[in-house]
């Protein structure tokens, strides 16, 4: 006779699995820590097999659970499409979102590849560029969302988290070490004058390498250990990685990371989206064990991605 898993117990464990932690997980799924324990518990006898290695100080998968792990994540998206398209209320539209193009690929792939799942008829409008272009976009009524890096925050906006800048070199380059230190930034970069400046106040004396309109060109540049560059924490390319200059480079300050238009919310579909841009840029959406969405993809998602790598103009529906 054919026996059923829970699929309650499956997204637990689906979520634990990402969270690397039943604590983290309890709280994604806004249920008890005790709840979500006796769920893989089931789990576990139902299969008759050990899911997780608790062994350690952080919850790893057995090869048993990395097998279900897989089967776990199909049924559950084909139970959630189907819960969807059958029950839910069919939002249409589009909304416009303006991302900088320098925080915009750690998160916002991930973020439409999720909000295209539970809105699945609603297109989101993906517009890449300067906080000032964004905020003028916005001010005009062209964006409905925008997310910012800026000092303060605006009348309406609401700051989702305050991150430092540092600096970024090339894997284990010495750029950093030469005098003047050669610097790498766009021209439109509102970073580039905090930084000259912080170095001005600590006497080291700089040059410019480069200065130019495309960000492929200044990561290049710095990879290629000619100069170093600055950016938020935690959203450097693969290519480049923080310095660790050991006091021999000026601290830098932090900025926010802004959201505007969630004051303004029309629909549940807007307000999702907000939710969705609030939980990944503190931290609170996991992107582990989601689906890749290279550079280069053909879908639509993709193109966002290949374009605002390239630094281009990017306006297009990504979601569909």
């Amino acid at each position: 006779m054919p026996r059923n898993l829970d699929l309650t117990a499956l997204r637990s464990f689906v979520t634990v699995a990402d969270c690397a932690g039943v604590t983290r997980a309890a709280g994604q799924l806004n249920v008890t820590q005790s709840a979500v324990s006796m769920q893989l518990k089931r789990l576990e006898e139902a299969l008759d097999q050990r899911l997780l290695d608790r062994s350690q100080r952080q919850i790893t998968l057995t090869p048993a659970g990395e097998q279900l792990l897989s089967y776990a994540r199909r049924m559950l998206a084909l139970n959630d499409e189907a819960f969807t398209r059958l029950t839910a209320e069919e939002f249409e539209g589009r909304i416009v979102l303006g991302v900088p193009h320098d925080i915009v690929l750690g998160y916002i792939p991930r973020l439409l590849q999720r909000f295209a799942a539970e809105f699945p008829r609603v297109r989101v409008h993906l517009v890449s560029s300067f906080t000032r272009s964004l905020k003028e976009d916005f001010a005009k009524g062209e964006c409905d969302m925008i997310v910012t890096t800026e000092d303060g925050l605006d009348e309406g906006g609401e700051t989702l988290r305050e991150v430092p800048l540092v600096w970024v070199g090339a894997p284990g380059g010495c750029a950093w070490r030469r005098r003047p230190l050669p610097l790498a930034f766009e021209e439109k970069c509102f970073f580039k004058t905090i930084v000259q400046r912080a170095l001005d106040d600590a006497g080291l004396p700089w040059t410019m390498q480069v200065s130019s309109n495309s960000s492929r060109t200044v990561e290049a540049t710095v990879n290629a250990d000619l100069a170093v560059h600055a950016m938020l924490e935690g959203m450097h390319p693969p290519t480049t990685e923080p310095i660790c200059h050991g006091g021999a480079l000026p601290e830098l300050r932090s900025f926010r990371i802004n959201l505007y238009g969630a004051a303004n919310i029309k629909n549940p579909a807007e307000e999702a989206l907000a939710e969705l841009l609030r939980r990944s840029y503190t931290g609170r959406l996991p992107t582990t064990g989601m689906s890749p969405v290279p550079v280069g993809d053909t879908g639509v998602i993709g193109e966002a991605v290949s374009a605002v790598a390239q630094q281009q103009p990017y306006r297009s529906s990504a979601a569909s």
